[in-house]
């Protein structure tokens, strides 16, 4: 079940505004040109920002992701006839023979079950063509990025087109041991809707991750460091054989 700051209509559409450095996404570009990538699945898409930068590339991409809300958004944006939408999890994705899977920001933390991660894994690997990649990331749990999650640290007030000013913050609400839960609150100022939305994310070792890919099927090709946040998070290339 996605969180209500990508299922709630009022929250997707603001989504884009309260987080306009995509730069994050720029590593994922640079990966489907190194491995010469023409088809990719966008899992988890969330508002099309990835998806779309591919399909004016002329890549063909297909983005899948839970939240209908979101979709919804990104069908709205300029160019988004270039790309496949589908609502719904991995396991909705089309037989396809794709050169590359994605799950950019914090998606593959986002599914915290492990029959729902093992699942996305096999289903992904199974739209995949043989020699064809999953790219993810994940933070670091040994930097232990949810101390920083407090009200002090992220308070913004972000002037929204057409809608005004929204403040909004994010506060831990629990550590158990892997996962970790936080509530995103949203204050607009034009009639005083105060909004939440409650997430909670796993946070996997290297070990681990390892392991789950190699009992899905994958061969581990790389682990390496997120050009945009050193020592934080781990970027997986996964092959299919």
């Amino acid at each position: 079940m996605a969180d209500a700051c990508f299922t709630h209509p009022r929250l997707a559409a603001i989504y884009d505004a309260l987080d306009p450095d995509r730069s994050d996404l720029d590593a994922y570009v640079r990966l489907v040109e190194e491995f010469g990538a023409r088809r990719v699945l966008d899992v988890g898409c969330g508002t099309g920002e990835f998806a779309l930068s591919l399909a004016r590339r002329g890549v063909e991409v297909t983005g899948v992701d839970p939240a209908e809300a979101s979709i919804a958004v990104a069908r709205a944006k300029p160019g988004a006839e270039q790309v496949s939408w589908l609502c719904g999890d991995a396991t909705a994705l089309p037989p396809s023979r794709a050169d590359l899977a994605t799950m950019t920001a914090n998606v593959a933390q986002a599914v915290t079950g492990p029959a729902a991660w093992h699942g996305t894994l096999r289903a992904v690997h199974a739209a995949l063509r043989p020699g064809g990649r999953l790219v993810f990331e994940t933070r670091d749990p040994a930097r232990r990025a949810w101390e920083e999650w407090t009200r002090e640290r992220s308070y913004t007030v972000t002037e929204v087109p057409g809608l005004g000013a929204v403040e909004s913050w994010v506060e831990l609400t629990g550590v158990d041991g892997p996962l970790v839960s936080f509530r995103w609150t949203y204050v607009f100022a034009a009639d005083g809707a105060v909004l939440t939305s409650d997430s909670t994310l796993r946070f996997r070792g290297r070990a681990e991750v390892a392991a789950d890919l190699s009992a899905r099927g994958y061969v581990l090709e790389d682990v390496r460091d997120a050009p945009d946040r050193p020592g934080r998070e781990l970027v997986f290339v996964a092959r299919r054989p």
